[in-house]
């Protein structure tokens, strides 16, 4: 595939992901050299994985020659878009890559993308388990730790599969490069986030839109009718057919899925289909996740109306880990991990929708990325008494207690995730009610955590130490 084409990948990295594009990279043909600022002791277990590849490592520091003397230079999450070497590889016209970008250019297969700042994983682990009535070997992919990108291509390259992808924003930064975009772009919604990468959500949401800045006019864009920056997409003049879902009825003139009555209707050229009755599905997922619902519908309808949804199908949808994922229900107590919750809308959404079945004990708290936590102070202080907020520190933390005030200002803040669990369990175990454990960060894992899976896997494994200690 590559010819000996001389490949810089940049930033090795702890978590995986360097690695399985280095892996690919060498698999398929390129000569790889991999250059990461830590030195060769802090990559040991990165290095193990790579071990007896024909790869020339440049190691503790990056040089500036070898940016500008490889053919192309793939790049990995946490690599500053404004690095100088990236910069110089740009004025030599070195061509940059990541691993979607990869991606792309390389398949063939259709692709389903989803993208946005809250609901994407759902939306994408959806599409594929609704799409599994028909097309059995289909799975998430893309911007998952299970089942990345260049793991995808191993799997379903030379074959018809359809491919259902999430998509960061990081990995859309990119994605032009590649020439192409998928068959079926789905934008969930937009609010701040990452804003320590971006000078502002006006960029952030720029990059967003990359993922249907190249489609055809046989492609799809389905977008949010119910957020404040569809407007800015739609200035951009897609070239595919949008369509659109909301949680109210969509106007006559729009093409697209929504709710009323309970009832889910697809709509096009003016007359209306119905799909499915929600009212159990929001008993069961909440009605956060209507959003996140009528996004699947769409897209699995567009990408083969021959696919029936029944009400049973998505009564049995499940919830992606480490997103409002219940891990302990007992007579008195529910814990969910909600690890994934990275921004302050994330955690809001879980408290509004747990708080309903008892009083809630809110971990919280980490790693700030400039984001606002007003909302989320409001939030918690409707929700959560101040002795049932147990925080873990950081910088987001203290920003969080600042917007809390001086009521929560001696809210429990804890040096490690160990410590806020034993707290907030002994909390639960003095509620003679309904109590739920809420793990919902509303911060990035940064720092403590290798990403947000680690935190949560962490915080699984506490939870069922400290439960089984307790009922032996």
């Amino acid at each position: 595939m590559f010819n000996n084409e001389r490949a810089l990948v940049m930033g090795i990295g702890l978590h995986g992901g360097g690695v399985a594009t280095t892996l690919w990279l060498v698999r398929h043909g390129a000569k790889v050299t991999a250059t990461d600022k830590r030195d060769r002791a802090a990559l040991v277990p990165s290095l193990n994985a790579l071990k007896h590849l024909p790869i020339r490592y440049v190691l503790g520091k990056h040089k500036m020659k070898d940016f500008i003397s490889h053919d192309m230079i793939v790049v990995n999450p946490g690599v500053p878009r404004e690095s100088e070497y990236l910069a110089a590889a740009k004025k030599h016209h070195v061509r940059i890559e990541n691993d979607a970008s990869l991606f792309f250019r390389h398949i063939s297969n259709p692709i389903i993308a989803v993208t946005g700042t809250r609901g994407k994983t759902t939306t994408t682990f959806w599409i594929a388990a609704l799409l599994k009535k028909k097309y059995k070997n289909v799975l998430p992919s893309g911007n998952t730790p299970d089942n990345a990108f260049l793991k995808e291509f191993e799997r379903v390259y030379g074959k018809s599969d359809p491919v259902i992808a999430e998509m960061s924003s990081w990995q859309l930064e990119l994605l032009p490069v590649s020439g192409r975009a998928p068959h079926i772009a789905v934008i969930t919604n937009l609010y701040p986030d990452h804003l320590n990468r971006y000078k502002g959500i006006k960029e952030y949401a720029n990059a967003k839109a990359n993922i249907f800045l190249d489609q055809h006019p046989d492609d799809f864009l389905i977008l949010n009718h119910d957020n404040k920056w569809t407007p800015r997409y739609l200035k951009k003049k897609p070239k595919g057919i949008v369509l659109y879902f909301s949680t109210r009825a969509l106007p006559k003139t729009k093409n697209g899925v929504f709710i009323s009555n309970g009832v889910m209707y697809f709509q096009f050229d003016g007359v209306r289909q119905r799909l499915v009755n929600v009212r159990r599905f929001v008993k069961a997922h909440g009605e956060h996740n209507l959003e996140n619902l009528l996004a699947a519908m769409l897209a699995v309808k567009l990408f083969d109306p021959s696919v029936s949804i029944l009400e049973r199908d998505i009564l049995h949808l499940s919830s992606p880990r480490m997103r409002e994922e219940i891990i302990v229900n007992t007579k008195n107590l529910i814990v969910v991990n909600d690890s994934c919750a990275t921004s302050p809308d994330g955690t809001i959404a879980a408290l509004q929708r747990f708080a309903k079945l008892g009083d809630v004990v809110l971990i919280a708290g980490g790693t700030d990325k400039e984001l606002e936590f007003a909302g989320l102070a409001e939030a918690i202080k409707k929700y959560v008494a101040r002795d049932d907020l147990v925080l873990l520190e950081g910088t987001a933390t203290d920003r969080m207690l600042k917007k809390l005030g001086s009521l929560y200002g001696k809210a429990s803040q804890m040096s490690t995730l160990k410590a806020c669990v034993l707290l907030a369990l002994d909390i639960a175990r003095t509620k003679k009610k309904k109590t739920i454990l809420l793990f919902s960060p509303g911060a990035a894992s940064f720092g403590k955590f290798l990403h947000e899976f680690d935190r949560g896997e962490q915080f699984n494994k506490l939870v069922r130490t400290q439960i089984k200690k307790t009922t032996r």
